[in-house]
Formats: structure tokens, sequence, C-alpha cells
């Protein structure tokens, strides 16, 4: 029961993580910070790794090497936003590395879809098949572009300013 309501908590977490992502990418996108949002998705995001280290296993899981991969992308883009106020350089690691935390975040939910969904398990029962190989291919591409146009359009001055 405890590990049930654990898992809910995580789930609900990690989809207000993804959300709140999405939102700080749109952002991005449109050259705006959106401070509140941008604090949402990294505490949100920050706590989805951190809490998936707490499920039972007994040995290590490649969930786990992803956790810690985001976590150390987290701390890179958290560091870059806050410690060195996107001055320079740090503005695009901080772009960059906002979108890979998303897209780790997004990479885990087509991860989990597959497993549980029946639909999309009856596709890709071993996720080795090609439904769930060009699915993640696809999103990934999707993220590359994002990530491009993101650190293009997030800058400090206005389009054309001297």
């Amino acid at each position: 029961m405890i590990l049930t309501i654990y898992t809910i908590i995580h789930v609900v977490i990690s989809l207000l993580g993804i959300f709140s992502g999405f939102i700080v990418v749109f952002g991005l996108l449109a050259g705006k910070r959106l401070d509140g949002w941008t604090k949402f998705f990294l505490a949100t995001t920050v706590a989805t790794s951190v809490t998936g280290f707490f499920f039972p296993v007994d040995h290590f899981m490649p969930s786990q090497g992803l956790g810690i991969i985001s976590l150390l992308v987290l701390a890179v883009a958290i560091y870059a936003r806050y410690a060195r106020h996107l001055a320079g350089a740090w503005r695009k690691i901080y772009v960059i590395g906002a979108v890979i935390a998303l897209y780790l975040n997004v990479f885990v939910l087509i991860v989990q879809s597959f497993q549980k969904i029946p639909a999309l398990k009856a596709m890709a029962p071993t996720q080795t098949e090609p439904p769930f190989k060009s699915t993640q291919l696809v999103v990934l591409a999707l993220f590359v572009l994002l990530t491009i146009v993101a650190a293009i359009r997030f800058r400090d001055e206005p389009a054309g300013a001297p």
C-alpha cells in the first residue's frame, strides 16, 4: 500500500515536471524566462530523479543511471541559471541542460508507457521492436531540434538590438 502511494506521488511529480518543462521550453522558444515556471520545472524534475532512487531494488538499474545523469544535467542547468545568472555562454548551457532534463523525463515516460499501456506493450513487448525504437528516435530528433531553436532564440537582448 505504501509503495503504491509512493509510486503515485512519484508519477504525479514526474508528470508535473514534464508539463511545466514544456511550458518552460516554449518560453525559451519565445525568448522568455518564465521564472516561476522555471523554478517549478527544475524543482519537480529534481524531485522526480531523487524520488526514483527510493524504489526497492536489489541491483543497479538503468533507471538509476538515468537518474544520476539527469541530476548531473540539472545541477549544471541550475548553476547556469541561478549562480551564473545566464551570463555569456551560461545562457546556452542552461537552455541545453533544461531541454535535456525534460527529454530524459519524456524518455522515461515513453518507456513506462510501453511497459504499462496494454496496446503499446502489445506492439513492443520487449522494447526492442520498431514501434518503440522509432518512437524514441522521433522524440529524440524533435528534442534536438527544440534545443537548437531554443538556444538560438533565448537571448539577453531582443533580436536586432545593437
